[in-house]
């Protein structure tokens, strides 16, 4: 994990899911924790997130890289996570949302970070959209 990432997560944990900086209150953050594809290792990354209704909504933008990121493989191997929203911690399940659906969730995270249009046309790949549910026991 790299030292951006750490510090998010450590400053998050620490503040009740606020964080500063660049992120400073403009978005909702999230910590997902995945299974590792390959390593089978617990793996958690900050995220902005839509909310939408009972889920959250990611956006596997990669920063308008032209792969997918890594915890967007690990979802789709297991889609089955742990979310930090504030200081509440549960286990969601993962959806991968297409077609307009998706567009318009996407156009929604374009609202609240602006810079996520610009990760569209960084990249010739279609970013996927997942919503994620809220496991119930």
């Amino acid at each position: 994990m790299n030292a951006f990432n750490e510090s998010v997560i450590e400053e998050f944990r620490a503040n009740g899911g606020k964080v500063g900086g660049t992120f400073e209150g403009r978005t909702n953050m999230a910590l997902i924790t995945t299974t590792g594809a390959k390593s089978g290792r617990a793996i958690t990354n900050p995220l902005v997130y839509v909310p939408d209704a009972e889920r959250i909504v990611l956006i596997a933008s990669n920063g308008g890289a032209d792969k997918h990121p890594a915890w967007y493989h690990n979802l789709r191997a297991d889609p089955r996570l742990t979310v930090e929203v504030g200081d509440e911690t549960y286990t969601g399940k993962a959806e991968f949302v297409t077609g307009p659906e998706a567009d318009e969730l996407y156009d929604r995270m374009v609202e609240l970070m602006p810079v996520f249009a610009e990760y569209r046309v960084k990249t010739t790949r279609k970013i996927p959209v997942i919503a994620v549910y809220r496991e119930t026991a």
